[in-house]
């Protein structure tokens, strides 16, 4: 045998004969290194192998989670054979490198990795477990690993299995193209992509085809992270691959197409879910760029009182919902949990005596007890329709996706004028903004005084890790610019990230909301009637106690629920409230 830990361990009495002999049985039943075989049985720990090895050879033990390795050095040993034979890269030096290693005394191993860098290998000795870290954080994830082993199988095989032509005039071999993505490594690479942005808890797959390149990213808490660079030669089989999957033409390459699929997928022996997908393809320059939204039931959180609202914003939302008649907006960019918010009030509303009903574009997750209709506009089926319809079928609860045209907000507002409360979103930047929005519609400002009882504008930000956030020292003067006040600047304590494992070092995990409130009251409905300016409106709204998405922001840097610069990036800074004083929500 290369390695002589066995006998080393028995010099340093760490174990017995016995135990060794037992140990050497358990490596050739399981095929796994003599030094796993005995940290698995429990005959010695990590901690004792390692100091035992760096005292008996002399070679330095570290912690590589203090390390910083680069990808020029990362690349320099596959990953295969890394996990393997228990083994990382660190650093290299001209002709040397310096390698990671749970057993130092394998000699084969090193000479394999001297062979296939042609550099001198210079040991040093880390547990088993700071290595598999290692592994995972540079090389990514089990699934990310799994990925790149079939990128490189499919780059070892024959090209001529793959079609794809690079002239500005492409020509396609249908039966060709059909026949790339039926063949096995092409469908698990797609999988797997989607299975890996799932168990990371991704919204959404990009793939965008660029001249020389095609890349995957996910969006993950709203932000976005490129997960892989493939080849060119994977651009025609992949996106036909997920064009098939959701039932697209894949003969059309001109036009944007939307499809959907459905997912099931298990991962271990207790993790399993089944996610639904929505697809829009849309050509571009260089091919056809796919966004795949995971829509996944078990993110989406119908407990009012978990989506981020102050006490006092709350209880707006809570006492708005539940009125007869009326309608209830949410505004706010895309993807900022407008869907969200509206699902949880009508669930929240969902009981036997209620008809609900929804027109949504499309209908993203079912809620059982609430009829629920997929907006078509190609066969007419409007939104405006499906309320005409609506009004029809005895409704109680009617929720419009969106507000984008002046009939769909006529017939809103007379539905909401006749008893009945409605739902919809609009995409404005704030709360008084989207009165103006209406106004512009050429909807009559006092059908919308009469309607409206209450506005939400909101956002999202990331969490703080909460296993890794601290403290972060800043000075009051830089406090009070941001919006808090001297009093306060001088007691607050804002957090910022730092990364661990548990948050894969983005130092943030999960996500809530910002929410900006503003109840409908009789001196807004004044300011209404008299077409008064946004800023005019959202003073007003203010001087009465509303909390404006700033203020909701300052709330939650305060309760070290998320940092600054998340607070800054989705958030401007309020005008100064001319007389009375704001409340800030958290009371």
């Amino acid at each position: 045998m290369a390695s002589n830990l066995g006998e080393l361990l028995l010099r340093e009495k760490l174990l017995t004969t016995d135990q060794l002999k037992s140990a050497t049985e358990f490596e050739k039943k399981n095929k796994v290194p003599i030094g796993s075989a005995l940290v698995t049985m429990g005959i010695i720990t990590e901690e004792e192998m390692a100091q035992a090895l760096s005292r008996q050879l002399g070679y330095p033990y570290i912690d590589l989670s203090q390390f910083e390795v680069y990808p020029d050095v990362i690349e320099l040993v596959p990953v295969d054979i890394a996990k393997k034979n228990m083994i990382m890269p660190i650093h290299r030096i001209r002709s040397f490198l310096t390698m990671a290693m749970v057993d130092p005394t394998d000699l084969d191993v090193i000479e394999n990795v001297r062979f296939r860098t042609s550099l001198s290998i210079q040991p040093v000795i880390a547990s088993e477990s700071g290595i598999m870290d290692a592994i995972n954080k540079y090389y990514g994830a089990s699934d990310s690993l799994k990925v790149k082993e079939i990128i490189d199988e499919i780059e070892q095989a024959d090209d001529g299995a793959v079609n794809v032509i690079e002239d500005e005039e492409e020509e396609y071999d249908i039966e060709e193209l059909t026949r790339s993505t039926e063949e096995a490594p092409v469908i698990t690479l797609v999988n797997t992509i989607f299975m890996d942005a799932i168990k990371k808890g991704a919204s959404d797959v990009h793939f965008e085809p660029y001249e020389r390149s095609f890349r995957v990213r996910y969006r993950i808490d709203g932000i976005l992270h490129e997960v892989m660079d493939l080849a060119m030669k994977f651009k025609n089989p992949v996106i036909s691959r997920v064009k098939i999957l959701s039932n697209m033409d894949i003969a059309e390459k001109r036009l944007p197409q939307d499809g959907r699929l459905k997912m099931r997928v298990k991962w271990g022996d207790d993790n399993k879910k089944e996610v639904d997908m929505r697809i829009s393809c849309v050509p571009t320059i260089f091919g056809e760029k796919i966004v795949s939204r995971i829509l996944d039931r078990e993110m989406l959180q119908l407990d009012l009182t978990k989506l981020g609202f102050e006490k006092k914003s709350l209880k707006l939302f809570e006492s708005a919902i539940v009125k007869p008649f009326g309608i209830v907006l949410v505004t706010g960019p895309t993807g900022s949990g407008k869907t969200n918010t509206l699902y949880s009030a009508v669930s929240n509303l969902n009981a036997q005596e209620k008809n609900i009903m929804t027109a949504e574009d499309p209908v993203e997750f079912y809620m059982p007890g609430i009829n629920q209709v997929n907006i078509k506009e190609e066969i007419g089926l409007s939104f405006a329709a499906s309320l005409r319809a609506f009004l029809r079928q005895d409704p109680d609860i009617m929720l419009v996706g969106e507000m984008r045209d002046f009939e769909t907000v006529d017939i809103a507002v007379k539905a909401a004028l006749t008893g009945h409360l409605v739902f919809s979103t609009v995409h404005t930047n704030d709360a008084a903004s989207t009165i103006i929005r209406l106004i512009n519609m050429n909807v009559e400002p006092f059908l919308i005084s009469d309607a409206l009882i209450l506005i939400v504008a909101q956002r999202l930000i990331r969490r703080l890790c909460k296993k890794c956030k601290e403290e972060h020292k800043i000075s009051p003067e830089a406090l009070i610019d941001i919006g808090f006040s001297p009093e306060e600047a001088e007691k607050v304590k804002p957090m910022k990230s730092k990364g661990c494992s548990l948050c894969n070092e983005a130092g943030y995990k999960g996500r809530t909301g910002l929410f900006e409130v503003m109840e409908v009251t009789n001196d807004i409905r004044d300011l209404i009637l008299a077409k008064s300016q946004p800023k005019d409106i959202k003073m007003l709204a203010m001087q009465n106690g509303m909390a404006s998405l700033r203020m909701s922001g300052l709330a939650k840097i305060k309760d070290g629920v998320t940092s600054i610069e998340e607070v800054l990036r989705e958030t401007i800074k309020d005008a100064e409230v001319k007389s009375g004083e704001a409340d800030s929500g958290t009371a």
